[in-house]
């Protein structure tokens, strides 16, 4: 089979080459991939990776969807149905998994960052991973739901939930977190504003559904957001920027609101801004991923047709390289995916 591997973090170190076919054990399940997102984590695996305990080289791909290739016949999955990965490989025991809250479990192994992942024709997880779909579910907008848009629902209505008429602001439109966040917000009936340093992002965001958009590099945003929300601020910021936008960010909130954060490609050691936090009472966590409850509710929006992830671009897994670049250059407005299967 064909796949992404990682092998060193110098130029030229993401290569695909010819390898066998996973070997299927007892209690997983053996996919043919159809289609897998690309994600900013595949950028930090590429280029940094500290803090991640792998082994190089390693299959890339922390999300994707395809077909049931093989599996233990009472694991509930039929050869040949369609399916999408749970692509947290959660040990089921620890204290957090016993209360359905996976993203946190002990001995999480992670497909793409931990264990071989999804860029590849085939790919082996647990029964438990694997979520079976509707045969008229199209693979290609399967293969980008669990990880930007499965992480975009735990920021939008885990901890603290985002209701209708609610105001929130999305920092850096354009990436896959961040169009997710708009298309769930709108589906949410909330009022969303976005940044953006470019004005075409800023008006595909507004033709989505977005209020408004303030261009960072020519407008305050904090000064912006104020006057849309007639002095008051916005209730929700979502800002996986980091050091940059963060001071932005909590003068645009609202007393008592709340500032969530899945990200810092900016830098991760931005002021703390301590006394506005206490004084204006607000909330800020941190958030990445989603449970397997949360994926199952997404997975509902999403086969009912509610909800159609935004693809920017389809590489072929041949120019996984090329793909992984044009993520970097930050181009893209919603996902960018590879393709496992052959062109006609």
């Amino acid at each position: 089979m064909r796949a992404v591997f990682l092998t060193n973090r110098e130029p030229g170190g993401v290569i695909v080459r010819e390898v066998p076919i996973p070997e299927r054990r007892p209690g997983e399940v053996l996919l043919r991939i159809h289609a897998a997102g690309l994600n900013r984590v595949d950028l930090y695996m590429r280029d940094s990776g500290v803090g991640i305990t792998h082994r190089l080289p390693q299959i890339m791909g922390v999300e994707g969807a395809g077909v049931v290739v093989e599996a233990d016949a009472d694991s509930g999955l039929v050869i040949g149905q369609k399916a999408v990965i749970f692509s947290n490989a959660f040990c089921g025991q620890c204290r957090y998994c016993l209360a359905g809250n996976q993203p946190l479990c002990l001995r999480s192994f992670i497909m793409g960052e931990h264990r071989d992942g999804a860029f590849a024709d085939y790919v082996v997880m647990p029964n438990r991973c694997v979520l079976p779909l509707p045969d008229t579910i199209d693979l290609v907008y399967a293969g980008v739901l669990m990880a930007a848009y499965h992480t975009a629902w735990r920021m939008l209505f885990g901890k603290s939930v985002l209701i209708a008429g609610e105001t929130v602001l999305l920092v850096g439109i354009g990436g896959g977190v961040a169009v997710a966040c708009l298309q769930l917000a709108k589906m949410a009936r909330a009022n969303v504003i976005v940044t953006s340093s470019s004005d075409l992002k800023l008006e595909r965001a507004m033709a989505l559904g977005a209020v408004a958009g303030i261009n960072y590099r020519t407008q305050k945003v904090s000064e912006h957001a104020l006057s849309l929300t007639k002095g008051e601020g916005v209730d929700m910021v979502i800002d996986s920027v980091g050091e940059a936008s963060w001071s932005e960010s909590l003068r645009s909130l609202r007393r008592g609101g709340r500032l969530v954060t899945c990200g810092a490609t900016s830098g991760s050691h931005p002021s703390a801004d301590l006394q506005r936090m206490f004084i204006r009472q607000l909330e800020v966590y941190g958030s990445t991923g989603g449970s397997l409850d949360e994926a199952r509710a997404l997975l509902r929006i999403f086969t009912s047709g509610s909800i159609c992830p935004v693809i920017d671009k389809i590489f072929p897994i041949e120019n996984a390289p090329a793909a992984l670049d044009y993520l970097a250059s930050s181009e893209q407005f919603g996902k960018v995916v590879l393709s496992m299967v052959p062109s006609t």
